[in-house]
């Protein structure tokens, strides 16, 4: 029995809305360690005028990791930073870091922890 082409067509959709690109090994370690460093780092995270710990800010960096993997958004650990870690996705202002030794935009931060990462591999 032969079933019409719209059914094939249907479940053929269906089976590739649910395929997204995984990130390649390197690009998802390098995340992992910059995820832990923002984790176990002595700096407060600043998201839209509040200051949150390490752990609560890795919680939300990951939620939008997930997202835009979910959203094949992201290939490579500068698109994490680029995407998820660099400002707020409803306001647009961008992420900082309050550190021992002064405030910075947390793409800079991360973008020289990706640096010292790379240099020590």
């Amino acid at each position: 029995m032969r079933r019409p082409a719209s059914l094939l067509f249907a479940a053929f959709l269906l089976a590739c809305t649910g395929a997204h690109a995984a990130l390649d090994a390197k690009a998802q370690r390098e995340i992992t360690q910059l995820l832990d460093f923002v984790e176990h780092s002595d700096c407060r995270f600043i998201r839209n005028g509040s200051e949150y710990p390490g752990n609560e800010a890795r919680a939300h960096l990951q939620k939008k990791l997930d997202y835009l993997e979910n959203k094949d958004l992201v290939s490579s650990a500068e698109d994490f930073i680029e995407r998820a870690a660099s400002k707020s996705s409803m306001s647009g202002k961008p992420y900082q870091v309050s550190c021992p030794g002064g405030t910075q935009d947390t793409s800079t931060w991360l973008n020289t922890e990706l640096k010292r990462l790379r240099q020590g591999q």
